[in-house]
């Protein structure tokens, strides 16, 4: 029994062959590899511009045209490539994944061909139900004509034909629609992808009559003036993209084999934003969608460029993300980081309307870049105290450069900062506050200083220690108030006058003030892992301002619960002035003090009513 097995295990296995369900395949083509049916006529053309560029390898004046003919659900593509043998018809068109492109040894003549995966005419499954292929192989004219025909049910017969069938060497590919697919092969249609794909390609392709080819790309018009070339890019742009743009950037990288042009956007577009850029590939249109073409700093500028060196997915729809296209990337965004340094040296008006729009692409870019950043300073926009300017500016007029994290923190101190002198930049948008902080590697010298309240608050004038001891019980009265809220009273005098009363925190004392919030709607546990999580933390403060006449008057109110109320009202004015989001306690606070004020006038009024 074991002698029987042994032999039975060595015994020689017979080879099967995969089988492919045609149907199942073109659905797969149509659902998952490819975006659109629009790609069955890019996979034509490149067919017969690799024939082409086939057959000029061997005989380099050939004829090189491609002509395509669409009516009725019906297209004929004709080109005068080197065209296929029986035996090609049979090894390439009928077997899945092979390509004359991908042969062993061949890899130097692959770089000048678009198609390289052996999908090929299958992709046409997608709009037609049959195809029939028509051959004349240059490499033996002498051999009749051959015909191949499939289906979409996965059948397919080859036959030669008589001589008259095909005089002259290339390929003529006949497509009848599938049901439902007419409107693919109708003429405009067809006109209108023809001249999407194949505008940039170098041989002559026609639709009909209608030239698809013949004008060079806009960045390949070298005989114009720079007025007029931009001029040309301008219009090009527009036809291509839909707006004008600000400027063009030509991108031209002769080692990477890129050459294109990057038009600079009319208008602000979010960082997260994803850019679409035009690729071709040897004058091909492999995608409208690149998004990892340039770095993501330069998400200002839209492109489009040729290039014969990036390699295609086997979608042919974007690229493949390897070396070579880091290599690309790095070197397209040194083409712009070099337009933005020209702009900077020789154009300063042209750089002030390309910052007044997309001053946060630079900033993004200049975080990164220390050379960048030194070469912007001048001209790079920040808020700030003294108004709208430059960090270099800025660093002029104050020795010490404060700033803020957050818009809301800015937006509590900058009057008063602005007032007492001192200079402040709002950090809260992005980019802003990791600029101001990299200051200093560029211009040696520069203090930096991140604002806190206890910065403010010692900017501030002390109230005569006599004025504020007569203000003891009232100021008692006011803390108690708000210590509920984690909020600490003080007394300063400070201008301008018109302000009664400012609320300074920072960010350790709203991590104080989250914690101790949590800690009271916590269970037992948590409280007490939370409480032994406070530490030193400095609370918020509302500092009155002595100078105020509202002030003044309120400080002689001698009701605790008339100056809780009232203390209550500057505190919640303070935060709306500060335009701060409100916590529930907060609101709760503003509508109680409100109810409070009017209650004690309405009894007040009542009062003198009643002794009249």
């Amino acid at each position: 029994m074991d002698s029987q097995t042994s032999q039975s295990s060595q015994a020689p296995q017979s080879p099967h062959t995969f089988q492919v369900d045609l149907r199942g395949l073109v659905d797969l083509l149509s659902h998952h590899l490819y975006s659109s049916p629009k790609v069955y006529l890019r996979e034509l053309l490149q067919n017969a511009v690799d024939a082409i560029t086939a057959r000029r390898a061997e005989q380099p004046d050939a004829p090189a045209t491609v002509r395509l003919y669409a009516s009725g659900g019906a297209l004929r593509v004709e080109d005068s490539g080197i065209g296929l043998t029986e035996a090609d018809v049979h090894s390439l068109l009928a077997t899945i994944g092979r390509s004359s492109k991908r042969a062993e040894g061949l890899e130097s003549a692959r770089s000048e061909f678009l198609g390289q995966f052996g999908i090929g005419l299958l992709a046409c499954f997608v709009v037609a139900g049959r195809i029939r292929v028509v051959s004349r192989s240059a490499r033996t004219p002498d051999a009749p004509p051959v015909e191949w025909t499939a289906s979409d049910d996965g059948s397919y017969t080859v036959r030669t034909l008589g001589q008259d069938a095909r005089t002259e060497p290339g390929t003529t590919v006949y497509l009848t629609a599938r049901p439902g697919a007419a409107d693919w092969l109708g003429h405009e249609r067809v006109l209108a992808l023809a001249r999407d794909f194949g505008a940039l390609l170098p041989y002559d392709v026609r639709v009909g009559d209608e030239a698809v080819t013949g004008v060079p790309a806009p960045w390949d018009r070298g005989r114009l003036t720079p007025a007029a070339r931009r001029v040309a890019l301008a219009r090009h742009c527009q036809e291509l993209f839909g707006f004008a743009p600000l400027d063009s950037i030509e991108l031209d990288v002769p080692l990477a084999g890129v050459r294109g042009v990057a038009y600079v956007l009319p208008s602000a577009v979010s960082p997260a934003q994803r850019a679409g850029h035009r690729v071709h590939l040897k004058g091909m249109l492999l995608t409208e969608r690149a998004e990892q073409l340039l770095p993501d700093w330069a998400f200002f500028v839209r492109c489009v460029l040729d290039t014969d060196s990036l390699r295609p997915t086997a979608s042919r729809e974007s690229l493949y993300e390897d070396e070579t296209l880091a290599a690309v990337r790095e070197a397209l965004g040194e083409r712009i980081r070099s337009w933005l340094t020209g702009l900077a040296a020789g154009d300063p008006e042209r750089l002030a309307a390309f910052l007044s729009v997309h001053h946060l692409g630079v900033k993004s870019l200049a975080r990164h870049d220390a050379e960048m950043l030194r070469t912007m300073l001048p001209w790079l926009p920040f808020e700030t105290t003294d108004g709208r300017l430059s960090l270099e500016e800025f660093a002029q007029r104050h020795p010490v450069v404060h700033f803020t994290r957050t818009v809301e923190e800015y937006r509590q101190v900058a009057p008063i900062a602005s007032a007492q002198g001192v200079g402040v930049v709002n950090g809260g948008y992005t980019y802003d506050s990791e600029l101001v902080e990299a200051l200093p590697a560029v211009r040696p010298g520069t203090v930096v200083a991140e604002l806190d309240a206890d910065t403010v608050t010692a900017h501030l004038d002390l109230v005569d220690p006599a004025e504020e001891l007569a203000l003891a019980g009232f100021l008692s009265a006011a803390r108690a108030a708000l210590d509920p809220l984690g909020c600490d009273v003080v007394l300063r005098a400070f201008h301008p006058l018109s302000v009664p009363a400012l609320h300074l925190d920072d960010r350790a004392a709203r991590h104080e003030q989250a914690r101790a919030e949590a800690e009271e709607q916590a269970d037992d546990l948590w409280a007490g892992i939370l409480g032994s999580l406070r530490g030193s933390a400095p609370r918020a403060r509302l500092v009155l301002n002595h100078l105020n006449p509202l002030i003044r008057k309120v400080g002689s109110l001698k009701d605790p619960e008339l100056i809780g109320t009232a203390t209550e009202s500057l505190y919640g004015q303070a935060l709306l002035m500060a335009q701060r989001p409100l916590r529930p306690a907060d609101s709760a606070l503003l509508n109680r003090a409100f109810i409070g004020l009017l209650e004690w006038a309405t009894h007040t009024e009542s009062g003198e009513d009643g002794r009249r």
